[in-house]
């Protein structure tokens, strides 16, 4: 049982100003798994307090003070990345296997990265006459979602201590105990207290607080969009910046010319890993429509081939995060069935053989049309929509009719044929026959996806104001 009753605020743990506990669940047995506490306004006044008056100083540290902290960071995070992905793994139901090789080490590599960019980034230039400065912008809040609970606290706050901004984070209430064990890796690097703060909570509370908050001068969120857009109604009356990362619909186009019998099983694997919950999962797979009964076996095989089961196992897909989001991808479902798409594999209910826990069938639907609710929706749980297209024109017509435009995926063989495609695509990320990640790419959506940017150098713009000082530089 995990207990995490404290907030981590001025360099202490702390507890709440009003004592109210949350149970966290275990998605893979429905359990208990520990209880966090649940933070108040009175809370995020305290962290922000702390956060402001820690930046003077540390706004001011040299860059070689800021690589050294980022270096002692990074020793500690590797020491303790079976810690990170064991809790990863109980609270939001990663595999093992996937908690350790991609959840905790991607945490790592943005830590890594913000230290490499940090090393030689230019904070000042000439420009005729006037100096340009890049400046830390403040004190930044940090609200982080429970799918990849490492990487979206440490896409933000890496960067942000690169540059020098002091921060407050509420983490996940669903998946809290890796973000209570990134504060312990932060307070046994020496971090100077105040620059980093810790305080958990539900959004419309916690989160709301540090939206709003006067002292706080930016608010990076990564969610839902519904969600973004309360977070930036609540930042508006204090003018502060807003970078937010939020839903995604991405489509996935195999060009006639593609290898199917590698695109498609590929793109199948890519749509259920971390059991779909990912907002730039590749849900809507764009066929020509010769291809259409081909791409549904190869699908229906992939799906069929996916293992599902208890995370401490060596199944491809564990469990979904809660009975919350359990239901609502089983309303989709019955919503896909309902509306006349073809059930290829999967469907309603449970995997068999397991009776508790939160998994969801690896689902594929074919005969899609991108009016279908499954076609418009976020579902995020392991559910492929396949659609066919005549004409590329077509393929990139459906692939935009969408509110989103976080991430879009294109497959074949003719490189002019793949670059007009992705001009043509309204969205922040486009990936090419199922590239491995790049940690310098700027990540970040279109449209409804969000603005701004995470990951390497364009992060570091998301914490920095800028300054023109006239007549210095001669």
């Amino acid at each position: 049982m995990r207990d995490y009753l404290q907030f981590y605020i001025n360099g202490a743990w702390v507890k709440p100003a009003e004592p109210r506990t949350l149970e966290v669940i275990n998605p893979a047995t429905e359990g208990v798994a520990g209880h966090i506490s649940l933070g108040s306004a009175a809370d995020v006044n305290r962290a922000a307090a702390a956060a402001k008056a820690a930046f003077p100083t540390f706004s001011r540290t040299s860059r070689a003070d800021r690589l050294d902290l980022l270096a002692r960071i990074i020793a500690i995070y590797e020491r303790r990345m079976g810690d990170l992905a064991a809790a990863i793994t109980e609270e939001m139901g990663a595999p093992a296997w996937l908690a350790q090789s991609a959840q905790a080490y991607i945490g790592l590599m943005h830590l890594k990265t913000a230290h490499s960019v940090l090393a030689t980034y230019e904070f000042e230039h000439p420009r005729g006459n006037t100096k340009i400065l890049k400046e830390p912008i403040g004190v930044c809040g940090f609200i982080t979602p429970w799918n990849w609970p490492m990487n979206q606290i440490t896409c933000k706050v890496a960067p942000a201590l690169a540059v020098g901004c002091t921060m407050v984070l509420k983490p996940s209430e669903i998946a809290p105990f890796s973000a209570h064990i990134f504060a312990e890796i932060l307070d046994e690097a020496g971090l100077p207290a105040g620059v980093f703060n810790l305080v958990d909570g539900d959004g419309p509370t916690v989160g709301a607080a540090i939206a709003s908050h006067p002292d706080i001068e930016m608010v990076s969120f990564t969610g839902s969009t519904r969600a973004g857009v309360e977070v930036a109604r609540n930042a508006a009356a204090t003018v502060k910046r807003v970078h937010q990362e939020l839903g995604g619909k991405s489509p996935n186009i195999v060009l006639e010319d593609a290898d199917f019998a590698t695109a498609i099983p590929r793109s199948v694997q890519s749509m259920f890993s971390n059991s779909g919950q990912s907002c730039n999962a590749p849900s809507r797979m764009l066929v020509p429509r010769a291809h259409l009964a081909e791409t549904v076996e190869l699908a229906r095989a992939a799906a069929e081939a996916t293992t599902v089961g208890d995370p401490q196992g060596n199944a491809k897909l564990g469990p979904v995060v809660s009975e919350l989001q359990w239901n609502k991808i089983q309303g989709l479902i019955r919503r896909g069935i309902e509306e006349g798409a073809t059930l290829v594999a999967g469907g309603l209910g449970r995997p068999a053989g397991l009776e508790r826990g939160y998994y969801v069938k690896p689902t594929v639907f074919s005969d899609v049309t991108n009016d279908m609710t499954i076609a418009r929706e976020e579902i995020f749980g392991p559910v492929l929509a396949i659609m066919a297209y005549d004409t590329l024109d077509e393929a990139v017509a459906i692939g935009n009719d969408t509110p989103y435009g976080l991430a879009a995926y294109v497959q074949g063989r003719d490189p002019a044929v793949i670059a007009d495609l992705s001009s043509r695509l309204r969205a922040g990320q486009v990936i090419v026959n199922g590239s491995g990640m790049d940690p310098m790419a700027p990540f970040g959506g279109y449209k409804q996806s969000g603005n701004g940017r995470e990951w390497g150098d364009h992060a570091f713009g998301e914490f920095l104001e800028t300054k023109a000082v006239m007549g210095l530089a001669a």
